[in-house]
């Protein structure tokens, strides 16, 4: 886990997926995509377990500087010394493909048309179609 001592005034920051830790470090302050809306975490936060939605972390100041991160699904912990991301994917902008973006905004505006009545294929298309925008305007923000 990121170098955070007692009152540091700093966050313990950890991004983590199936696959990797992508980050573990320290910032003063991070910004996240909960499922019902952008939240922020300062030190000394009440604790907090929220599910994650699609979109950018933003860490500000710390070890971090000022980085970005795109992530989808999972789940955030929110404690006053530490902020442990669980996400199903996270990338760093130079990691986002633009391009293989585009085409998952195209397959789920298919989907989408294409689901009828069915709520979950219609759930599925607009989950899908939100996580490809952010994707996009993730990597037009590097």
């Amino acid at each position: 886990m990121a170098d955070a001592t007692t009152h540091s005034g700093q966050l313990a920051v950890r991004i983590v997926t199936p696959d990797r830790v992508l980050i573990d470090t320290t910032a003063d302050a991070i910004e996240l995509p909960a499922l019902s809306g952008y939240i922020e975490a300062l030190y000394g936060a009440a604790p907090l377990l929220a599910e994650l939605g699609a979109g950018e972390v933003k860490l500000h100041g710390g070890n971090s500087g000022n980085a970005k991160f795109f992530v989808a699904w999972g789940f955030v912990e929110v404690l006053p010394e530490r902020v442990t991301v669980l996400a199903e994917t996270a990338l760093k902008p130079e990691e986002i493909d633009a391009a293989q973006a585009q085409q998952q905004l195209a397959d789920a505006e298919k989907d989408w048309n294409e689901a009828g009545d069915d709520a979950a294929k219609f759930d599925y298309a607009r989950a899908e179609i939100r996580v490809a925008e952010e994707k996009i305007a993730a990597a037009k923000d590097r």
